[in-house]
C-alpha cells in the first residue's frame, strides 16, 4: 500500500504545515497521567523533524465527542501544556480553530514555531467532512500531514476533504502503521495468532471473522467471551452481553472456521460491585450450568486459560493483540491481560512479529513496562481492527500514491 510520504517534500522551511494528531486522551482534572499521555509521545519525533527542516507546525486534533459544541471540559489547553513538556518547545494553543484571529496567530508565526488549535470538533464541519470547514482549515497552510492513523477509518473534514486543498502526506508514524499492518494483512508469518478482548462483539464481528479466515488461531477474552457463553446456556450472571452482541456471536459460531476460535477453559468471576468479593475461579463445563450467579460478573480470564494462551504464544511467528483480556484496571483481575502481555512482548522483535492496539491494550501493555520490546504499537483501537478487515480506510484513501 504504497503511500505519499513526508520524506517526498523537498523542503519544508518556512512552510506552514498542518499537522493533523491524534490527541484524543483521557483530561482528569485538567492533567493528563504518563499513563495516558502516550499518544502524544508518538507525534513528538514528527514535531520534532519538523521543526528540525524549518516548518512552522500547526496542530490539530480533536478531543472528546462534543458535537460541534464549545465545551470548556474539552478545549486543548491541558493538552498543549502536556505536549509542550514532552517535545520541550512552547506550544501555543489558539482561541479557535479556524476564522480571521487563528490566521493572524498562524501568519506571525516563525520557522520551528509550533501552535495547536482549538478542539476541531467544536465545529460541526469536522465529522461532516464539510467542505466549507475544510477550505477553511487549508487557508492556515500550506502542507498537511497526516499522523492520526487513530481516526483514519472516519471520513472527516481534517483527514478527508483537507487533502483536496493542499499537497497531502503521510507522516512517518501514520507510514508505519500502515506498513506494519499490511504485513499482518497481506503476508502473515505462520502461526499466525489473533488475542482479542474488550467488549462488544458485534462491533468487531467482522474482523473476527475475517481472521478466523486469515489466522491459525484467534484467541479471546474480556468482555467478549460472555455473548458466546450465553448462546450455549450457560448462566452469565451480571456479565454484560446485550442482544446484539448475543446475534454476533452465535452468528460467528456458524462461520466455517470456528474452530479456530477459542475460548477460555476458566475464568474468574466476582461480583463487580463490592470491592471486598473474593475472586473465585470456575471452570468451564461442556453442558450448560451456572457459571455465576446473578450479582456476579466475569472479570479475568483463568490460570488454565493463561497456561494455554501462553502455549499458542510460545509457537506463533506473528502475534495481534487487540483489547484486554479482563478487568485490568484492578489489580486483582489484571493476572491475564498482563501475564500474556508480558509475553506477547518477549516474543516480539525476533522470534515473532507483535503488533498491539487498541487504547487500553496499550495501557495494559505500559503496565508490563515492556512496550519497547513490541514490533509495533498501534496508535488506533478502531481503525486497527477496519485496516485488518482488509478495508481501504477513508484516511488513508487520499494518500495513496495511485489516488
Amino acid at each position: 500500500m504504497p503511500l505519499r510520504v513526508l520524506d517526498d517534500y523537498k523542503s519544508l522551511k518556512g512552510k506552514r504545515v498542518l499537522l493533523r494528531a491524534d490527541f484524543n486522551v483521557p483530561v482528569n482534572r485538567g492533567k493528563i497521567g504518563a499513563e495516558e499521555d502516550w499518544r502524544l509521545r508518538s507525534v513528538v519525533p514528527t514535531i520534532e523533524k519538523l521543526r528540525k527542516a524549518g516548518a512552522r507546525v500547526i496542530l490539530a486534533t480533536h478531543l472528546g465527542r462534543p458535537e460541534g459544541k464549545k465545551v470548556a471540559a474539552l478545549k486543548l489547553d491541558a493538552v498543549a501544556k502536556r505536549l509542550s513538556q514532552l517535545a520541550h518547545v512552547p506550544i501555543e494553543k489558539l482561541s479557535d480553530c479556524v476564522g480571521d484571529e487563528v490566521e493572524k496567530a498562524v501568519a506571525s508565526m516563525k520557522d520551528g514555531d509550533v501552535v495547536m488549535l482549538e478542539n476541531l470538533r467544536f465545529r460541526k464541519g469536522e465529522e461532516e467532512n464539510d467542505l466549507a470547514f475544510a477550505e477553511a482549515l487549508s487557508r492556515l497552510a500550506d502542507v498537511y500531514v497526516d499522523e492520526a492513523f487513530g481516526v483514519s477509518h472516519r471520513a472527516a473534514a481534517s483527514n478527508v476533504a483537507i487533502t483536496r486543498y493542499l499537497p497531502s502526506y503521510a507522516g512517518p508514524l501514520l507510514a508505519a502503521e500502515v506498513s506494519a499492518l499490511t504485513k499482518a494483512l497481506e503476508a502473515p508469518e505462520r502461526p499466525y495468532l489473533v488475542v482479542m478482548g474488550g467488549s462488544k462483539v458485534a462491533s468487531k464481528i467482522a474482523v473476527i471473522s475475517q481472521m478466523l479466515s486469515v489466522a491459525d488461531r484467534v484467541l479471546l477474552g474480556g468482555a467478549l467471551i460472555a455473548p458466546f457463553y450465553k448462546a450455549m446456556s450457560h448462566c452469565i450472571g451480571a456479565t454484560s452481553c446485550s442482544d446484539e452482541d448475543l446475534e454476533a456471536a452465535v452468528s460467528l459460531m456458524k462461520h466455517p472456521y470456528f474452530k479456530k476460535l477459542i475460548l477460555p477453559h476458566d475464568v474468574v468471576i466476582a461480583d463487580p460491585k463490592d470491592p471486598k468479593s473474593k475472586p473465585q475461579v470456575v471452570d468451564l463445563q461442556n453442558e450448560p450450568f451456572d457459571l455465576c450467579q446473578d450479582h456476579e460478573a466475569i472479570l479475568d480470564i483463568g490460570p488454565k486459560t493463561i497456561s494455554a494462551y501462553a502455549s499458542y504464544i510460545r509457537s506463533a511467528k506473528m502475534i495481534v493483540w487487540n483489547g484486554p483480556l479482563g478487568w485490568f484496571e484492578q489489580p486483582k483481575f489484571s493476572h491475564g491481560t498482563l501475564a500474556l502481555g508480558r509475553l506477547i512482548a518477549a516474543r516480539s522483535k525476533g522470534r515473532a512479529f507483535g503488533v498491539v492496539g487498541g487504547g487500553e491494550t496499550v495501557q495494559a501493555l505500559a503496565r508490563t513496562g515492556l512496550a519497547d520490546c513490541v514490533d509495533h504499537v498501534s496508535t488506533g483501537g478502531g481503525a486497527m481492527l477496519e485496516f485488518l478487515e482488509g478495508k481501504i480506510l477513508p484516511g488513508i484513501q487520499p494518500l495513496l500514491l495511485e489516488a
